[in-house]
């Protein structure tokens, strides 16, 4: 259910694994997502699910028979569970019939999810539920370290890590616009910061504003993305609204840093993107952040603490900027390259179907 028009993350890992499986001769790669009715097309299968009220085009799937009829249909060697709601079970259901080995990916941390949206009465269930259901995998992928330790300290055996990645020719230093800062009203010499993503709860972005009132003059913050604040600082701008992807690719490489105030991030994909783009980084010690920013791409402060951003994003300036966005698309472009990545998941793909990586098997289904 995270694959939706204005998704994040989880969709771009979906469609860039699909993308590059359809270029190995010996892989059928079949992605399976809600929609309003049943239709294919280029190996992407919708599956009729309802759409959640003012979800942004999300849909929740009610029934499992659709889904496990689907995958019976298709007859794959292998199932990739993709969230922990029903067709992750539905994903279960078919390995009985199918004799297949089902991966779960467990892209969202799902207690800390309901816990900030329903409260912490609840998140103690919701553990003993994750714990019940990614127990049933034949192997559990998380996209950070900090991720896989949650799931182990569950009780879910079989963890590994298996980070995301990034498209390097989107998201390229070249798509830099020099004329940026003046299509905002800004100063040559004004620091431009930018923010990418769902204005949602977690991303804290109170504490971004805040942050910006202190920085003052000389500093200005653009927001990209759905449900930003209307009532923000002179020294903030926003697009309050989903942006193509090529889109953001600009905005990020023009920008002189990307700041984050989440921290609650599972992987941070945002924050790749913007180092791919050869901008430096600024975000909070928390998450998986630590795992994945180097100190030769960005700078980390204290979680929630506006003082403490807008201490850290005048240090930064402070660097070898130039150094500093070579650095970042270098260390992109040695670890988080999508070749990368893929040839990661068809090692896991391999070992539990208990074949050579050369020789894994002509169907995988995601469910």
């Amino acid at each position: 259910m995270f694959y939706a028009p204005a998704s994040g993350g989880v969709r771009t890992y979906l469609d860039a694994k699909h993308r590059r499986l359809a270029g190995y001769p010996d892989v059928r790669h079949s992605l399976l997502i809600p929609g309003a009715g049943i239709g294919s097309k280029d190996g992407v299968y919708s599956v009729p699910a309802p759409p959640v009220p003012f979800g942004n085009g999300y849909r929740f799937p009610l029934r499992a028979a659709p889904w496990r009829n689907a995958l019976r249909d298709l007859q794959p060697d292998l199932i990739e569970a993709g969230d922990p709601y029903l067709t992750a079970w539905a994903a279960l259901d078919a390995r009985r019939q199918l004799d297949v080995p089902v991966i779960g990916f467990y892209h969202s941390d799902l207690p800390l999810l309901v816990s900030n949206r329903i409260g912490t009465w609840l998140g103690t269930n919701v553990e003993a539920y994750v714990s019940k259901l990614y127990g049933n995998f034949d192997r559990v992928l998380a996209p950070s370290a900090v991720m896989a330790e949650k799931l182990t300290r569950l009780g879910v055996r079989n963890v590994y890590v298996q980070p995301l990645g990034v498209d390097l020719e989107r998201f390229n230093p070249a798509c830099r616009d020099s004329r940026l800062k003046s299509a905002l009203g800004l100063r040559d010499e004004t620091r431009l910061l930018v923010f990418a993503g769902r204005g949602s709860r977690e991303k804290n972005i109170p504490v971004l504003l805040d942050c910006m009132r202190l920085l003052g003059e000389g500093y200005h913050l653009l927001l990209v993305g759905s449900h930003m604040p209307t009532h923000v600082p002179e020294n903030v701008s926003t697009m309050n609204h989903f942006l193509p992807s090529e889109e953001v690719a600009r905005l990020l490489a023009s920008a002189d840093a990307l700041v984050h105030a989440g921290d609650q991030e599972t992987f941070g994909l945002v924050i790749l993107e913007a180092m791919a783009s050869g901008t430096p980084v600024i975000a909070v010690d928390a998450g998986a952040f630590r795992e994945i920013i180097p100190e030769t791409c960005g700078l980390l402060c204290e979680p929630n603490h506006a003082a403490s951003m807008a201490a850290t994003v005048r240090q930064l300036f402070t660097q070898d900027m130039p150094g500093m966005r070579l650095a970042a698309r270098r260390h992109v472009e040695a670890h988080y390259d999508w070749t990368t990545v893929v040839t990661g998941l068809l090692g896991h793909y391999a070992s539990v179907l208990g074949v050579t990586v050369s020789d894994h098997a002509t169907a995988y289904a995601h469910g």
